[in-house]
């Protein structure tokens, strides 16, 4: 056998070897969401955005799964009461299954009084939390919209960020966004970076306008005060076909973006929100 043979055989045997690694090593990403039960999932980092919100990362079973939330989407979060009562929240995640293959991120504001989210304040790395899903109304796929108008007061934010980095990270995805973001003052805008990152990379398709209830500099260049109709007719789309508006927030903001909508000629939103309305709440 000359030295040729041997080497072309060696050859076909590393690319066979390898041939065989590929197709039997690979594994597919895979949800690990379950709709009618309870799963834990641990918290592995946590990155504080104020005083008393965060950004809290928590891991999954593999570091090949992917949480299995559909676009738009929530999950619920189970906690006890002192007595043993059980009590549920829905919170959005910021991070969709494309780019956090492992782990899954929420973004959550604690409250001295709250119930779940003082309990996610207060957990300690490797500590765990029961969450299921996925639940809600509203489901985003390309294009469904031809404009999309967002409304967001504090983590309302959360379901918004969602939508929007999936468009973004879509060259297919057309839909043009217009945000109004309102905050009690500029420290307690969450995800700035994030938001003026994706404005900066496509002008034309994304639009963001803030708004403070209390501007603590003069040289503050966004809204203050309110969404009033006029700051709706201002910075988000007229209400026409191919056009949704998406609202969350605080209750009171809610009830008023609703009037003002109406107001404005959009469809009187309905008491529980559905996939096809013109004004959608979250």
């Amino acid at each position: 056998m000359t030295s040729n043979t041997v080497l072309f055989g060696a050859l076909v045997a590393i690319a066979a070897l390898l041939l065989f690694s590929r197709l039997f090593s690979t594994k597919k990403s895979v949800p690990v969401l379950a709709k009618n039960e309870f799963r834990e999932f641990p918290l592995i980092s946590k990155t504080v955005l104020t005083h008393n919100t965060a950004v809290y990362r928590f891991g999954l079973p593999k570091h090949t799964d992917v949480l299995g939330l559909p676009i738009g989407q929530h999950i619920s979060i189970q906690g006890f009461l002192k007595d043993g009562k059980e009590i549920m929240r829905s919170y959005t995640p910021t991070s969709l299954d494309s780019d956090s293959v492992g782990f899954f991120e929420l973004l959550i504001k604690s409250y001295e009084l709250g119930n779940v989210s003082k309990m996610i304040g207060e957990l300690e790395i490797g500590d765990k939390i029961k969450i299921r899903g996925p639940k809600g109304f509203y489901t985003y796929t390309p294009n469904m919209n031809t404009e999309i108008g967002m409304i967001a007061g504090g983590t309302g934010i959360a379901p918004m960020y969602q939508v929007v980095k999936s468009i973004h990270s879509d060259p297919k995805d057309h839909t043009k966004v217009s945000i109004v973001y309102g905050s009690q003052t500029e420290d307690d805008i969450l995800l700035k970076k994030e938001l003026d990152s994706i404005v900066e990379s496509n002008p034309d398709q994304f639009k963001i306008h803030y708004l403070l209830d209390k501007p603590t500099r003069d040289t503050w260049t966004g809204g203050v005060g309110y969404v009033t109709a006029d700051v709706i007719k201002q910075h988000l789309p007229a209400p026409k076909e191919g056009t949704q508006i998406l609202v969350c927030g605080p209750p009171g903001m809610v009830s008023a973006i609703k009037k003002n909508a109406v107001s404005l000629g959009f469809e009187k939103p309905k008491p529980i929100s559905k996939m096809g309305d013109q004004v959608f709440v979250f």
